[in-house]
Parts: C-alpha cells; sequence; structure tokens
C-alpha cells in the first residue's frame, strides 16, 4: 500500500469515529436537556450526518491534496 492510500483509510476511520462520538455526546446533552428519547435520536443522527459530511469534504480535499 503506497503512503496515500493509508492515508486516505486512515482519514476516513478517523471521520467515522468522530461523527461517532460527536453524535453520542449530542444524544446525551439532548437528553440531558430533556428532549425524549426519539428527539435525542434525532438530534444525534442530524450531528452524525452533518459531522460526517464536513469530515467527508475534508477527507476528499486531502485525498486530492495527496495525489
Amino acid at each position: 500500500m503506497s503512503v496515500q492510500t493509508v492515508a486516505v483509510v486512515f482519514s476516513c476511520a478517523l471521520a467515522v469515529l468522530t461523527a461517532a462520538l460527536l453524535a453520542v455526546a449530542a444524544g446525551c446533552l439532548a437528553r440531558h436537556d430533556g428532549a425524549t428519547r426519539p428527539a435525542a435520536a434525532v438530534r444525534a443522527a442530524q450531528t452524525f450526518a452533518g459531522t460526517l459530511t464536513v469530515m467527508a469534504a475534508v477527507t476528499g480535499a486531502l485525498a486530492s491534496v495527496l495525489r
């Protein structure tokens, strides 16, 4: 494997992990704020999707710079 491939795979894994951690935090904060479980799950899903979108854009930019 080339260094570029390893960097892209590592960045993708880091993006998913970061998105998952932020989604859990958003869900916990929503529940702590008094939201119902479905509302907290929706807030967590929105956070996951938004974070993953931003991180995918960053990973794509990194991939194009490294090539």
